[in-house]
């Protein structure tokens, strides 16, 4: 894992971790790996994963639609989108 993770990147992995089951240590996740083909992640888990990252970095998941979620499908996408979207406002 490199040495100079942002938060949003930390974040996302240590929650990704938390909801593979078995549990894979953060510092081995591939952010270019497929989450349910190399990690067996559900659409169940990856709400859940997505839900507590976007709690933990203060985005909002209310600015990602179905079609956004559905993209997400490597940690690396995940951390993109989040970033992307990191101290925008929240509501409208």
């Amino acid at each position: 894992m490199p040495d100079t993770l942002t938060p949003i990147e930390s974040a996302a992995r240590e929650q990704l971790s938390l909801v593979l089951i078995p549990e894979v240590p953060a510092e081995l996740l591939d952010p270019d790996a497929d989450l349910a083909a190399a990690y067996g992640l559900t659409s169940l888990n990856k709400v859940l994963f997505l839900t507590e990252v976007c709690e933990e970095t203060g985005v909002d998941l209310g600015h990602f639609t179905e079609h956004d979620l559905a993209a997400m499908r490597t940690l690396r996408d995940v951390t993109t989108a989040l970033a992307r979207h990191h101290d925008a406002p929240t509501g409208a």
